[in-house]
């Protein structure tokens, strides 16, 4: 954000105080300690149902439908479907938007 002004009478500029956009603060954005190093990752894996539960959950809110606590049984249900039903169910989602 930079500093706003406005004219006032043709010799007369007003600055607003409010304004602000750091740099004069030497307010600039943490670096990170150091760059994320793939190799040190954890080792975990997801299991497969989990991961299709996740994609219904974002599929669902992607297509306007945020699940309520009350669905969860249902996208358990989904979830343990093999695959390639949940595929369809998340293809569906999609062209429904």
């Amino acid at each position: 954000m930079t500093a706003t002004s406005y004219e006032y009478g043709p010799h007369h500029t007003y600055v607003d105080p409010y304004a602000f956009d750091g740099s004069a603060y030497g307010d600039f954005p943490i670096a990170p300690p150091h760059p994320p190093r793939p190799p040190e990752r954890l080792d975990i894996a997801i299991d497969p149902q989990d991961r299709r539960r996740l994609e219904l959950h974002a599929a669902l809110t992607a297509a306007g439908i945020p699940p309520l606590p009350e669905d969860r049984e249902a996208i358990d249900r989904l979830s343990a479907l093999p695959g390639n039903i949940n595929d369809t169910i998340q293809r569906w989602l999609q062209h429904a938007l």
